[in-house]
């Protein structure tokens, strides 16, 4: 499996760790926790992320980074990329998976990521659009102020995550695409559409399943996605 590994919040490169530093540097960023990206993806690419992120879990000492999917996909839709940030000496902090098909509106092609990430890591930010690692002053403003304009007319999502009902809250991004940002199992959760009209889907029924408790053997992929090999 061919991986490539770049920052997660700005996708340049890193440097591995030496003598004089014990982490992961970018250049631009500093510390961070490396994304690794597989180049393609298929059933045995995903059974491989799929382990490595679920084995970070165990010992149960900490809470395991789950692999957001929705589940049933959309009708037309196909799992496009996953993808995951860290390394072995702090484990796994976020995952990404990706998904492409009709937009909702005009049947047009769209794309739509699920980052799920612990705090500081600036995943979910990069693909927003955001500043700053957590979108937490983002969220704070959807709550507070939303104001017109892009993206703040399309409805606040309010999907099922893990079995329960989780709110997303739009946040300001870039006027390609529309940002969610929420919280599930004590993590970030981002939800990131292509192009920004197809935010209306998460306005549908959407549910979320972790693919590290249960890998449907019905998902069906797609070419690999171009967000998650440096177009965002």
């Amino acid at each position: 499996m061919t991986v490539a590994v770049s920052c997660p919040r700005c996708a340049g490169p890193v440097r591995e760790p030496d003598l004089m530093h014990g982490e992961y540097r970018c250049l631009r960023c500093g510390p961070v926790a490396p994304l690794h990206v597989p180049e393609h993806i298929g059933a045995e690419i995903m059974a491989s992320v799929v382990e490595r992120v679920a084995a970070d879990g165990e010992p149960a000492d900490r809470p395991g980074m789950p692999l957001w999917c929705p589940w049933p996909l959309p009708p037309g839709w196909t799992l496009t990329g996953v993808a995951w940030a860290g390394d072995e000496r702090a484990g796994v902090r976020a995952t990404v998976v990706a998904c492409a098909g009709p937009a909702p509106l005009d049947g047009g092609p769209a794309d739509l990521i699920f980052v799920a990430e612990e705090p500081g890591v600036g995943l979910g930010s990069r693909f927003a659009g955001l500043p700053g690692p957590d979108p937490g002053p983002q969220v704070e403003e959807a709550l507070t102020d939303p104001g017109p304009g892009h993206p703040e007319r399309l409805p606040h999502a309010k999907i099922r995550v893990g079995g329960h009902p989780t709110p997303l809250w739009l946040v300001r991004s870039e006027t390609d695409r529309s940002a969610y940002a929420g919280e599930a199992r004590g993590m970030w959760l981002h939800a990131i559409a292509w192009p920004a009209s197809a935010g209306h889907l998460l306005a549908e029924e959407v549910v979320l399943h972790d693919l590290t408790e249960w890998t449907p053997p019905e998902l069906v992929y797609g070419a690999p996605s171009p967000y998650l090999h440096g177009q965002a």
